[in-house]
């Protein structure tokens, strides 16, 4: 099989950060909201966790592509100007941190608009990508999507390779790059006693096993060289003990051989030359023709 990458290489590594503050927990626990102790430890993310972030892919020579809702950015604006001086791509996640499927089309597409415009203001360069920040976006919404300048996005599954999402084909192509969560910190180490994050109190994972189970997901993705995308959170893996983690993992994986470490703007602009189409059995393409059969209301 050939490689999609550029050669030498045989498999692609993107690292991307949601930096969310406080904004992406109060979406998913409302009741936090006030609980200033509880919030604390979101805040973590912007008052130590990105410095140590940014600080740790300095060390390894990485670049890497972080999410922001707008309002974070005019927030923190000191925060988001490092990232961006430190040479990493930043991309749009809306304005405000919410759940995209309780907004119309209309309203996301508004949301998208502003959230690019903070993070421009603040930078001087307009985003390139898109990550939804909750929830799932209106049908539709890729259109959009491309109409605002934006040419990728990660917010869907589906798929171990990007993939052109069926309405972005005409001139500009959107390119979608997968998620999968277990290739994020969150669900091994987002904690809060109360209100209970997570809902049921798991306990928090093995540093040890998190480190071995992201090492044998990349092998799996480096054996049919696939794109290994990681989603991380500076309040997560920005602590103290976490970064050391984080650390010991991005050597691992520098040291595994024919990686290409791409930002997501980087790997979308490959894909979108070399792979234009997306083939009719695709599952997005298949979800795109139910959509467009179901009965409208």
């Amino acid at each position: 099989m050939t490689s999609p990458w550029p050669a030498p290489y045989t498999c692609a590594v993107v690292i991307t950060v949601d930096y969310n503050d406080i904004h992406g927990i109060q979406t998913q626990v409302p009741a936090i909201a006030g609980r200033e102790k509880s919030l604390s430890v979101w805040r973590y993310g912007t008052t130590r966790g990105a410095q140590r972030l940014l600080s740790i892919f300095a060390e390894h020579g990485l670049r890497t592509t972080w999410c922001v809702p707008g309002i974070v950015a005019e927030q923190n604006p000191d925060v988001v100007t490092a990232v961006h001086a430190a040479g990493h791509e930043l991309a749009c996640s809306g304005y405000l941190h919410e759940d995209f499927s309780a907004l119309t089309r209309e309203q996301q597409q508004a949301s998208v608009l502003r959230g690019c415009e903070a993070l421009e203001r603040l930078t001087g360069q307009r985003p390139r990508g898109f990550r939804a920040p909750a929830g799932s976006y209106a049908q539709g919404l890729a259109d959009d999507l491309r109409s605002a300048g934006l040419r990728w996005s990660s917010s869907w599954g589906g798929d171990d390779l990007p993939y052109v999402h069926p309405a972005g084909q005409v001139a500009a192509p959107l390119v979608e790059l997968p998620l999968h969560v277990e290739l994020e910190d969150e669900p091994y180490f987002a904690f809060n006693l109360a209100p209970a994050v997570p809902a049921s109190q798991a306990r928090i994972a093995s540093y040890a096993e998190v480190l071995l189970n992201w090492q044998r997901d990349f092998e799996g993705f480096q054996r049919f060289g696939l794109c290994y995308l990681m989603r991380l959170h500076p309040e997560i893996l920005g602590t103290v003990g976490r970064s050391g983690l984080l650390d010991e993992w991005l050597g691992w994986l520098k040291a595994q051989p024919g990686v290409w470490f791409a930002t997501a703007e980087e790997v979308a602009q490959r894909w979108a030359v070399e792979h234009p189409q997306l083939p009719d059995d695709h599952p997005a393409a298949v979800f795109a023709r139910h959509q467009a059969q179901e009965p409208r209301p």
